[in-house]
């Protein structure tokens, strides 16, 4: 059982990573856009900023998801 836990824990791990880079790239993003000028009318900043919240709650999910599996291995 703990080495499936373990596995889960690994998948969870490189997912959470993945999420992490890409919200990275998106955050350059933003900035870029932002340097465009004018935030109220520009469409690539707001978009760039949706999608930071979007990966956001994606990683602050997979985190406690990862927190979970982490728990429960220190209960077998």
């Amino acid at each position: 059982m703990d080495k499936l836990i373990e596995e889960k824990l690994n998948i969870w791990k490189n997912k959470l990573l993945g999420l992490e880079k890409d919200l990275e790239a998106i955050m350059q993003r933003r900035g870029e856009a932002a340097a465009m000028g004018d935030l109220s009318e520009n469409a690539a900043f707001q978009l760039a900023d949706e999608d930071a919240d979007v990966y956001q709650t994606r990683i602050d999910e997979v985190k406690k998801i990862i927190q979970d599996l982490e728990s429960s291995q220190g209960e077998n």
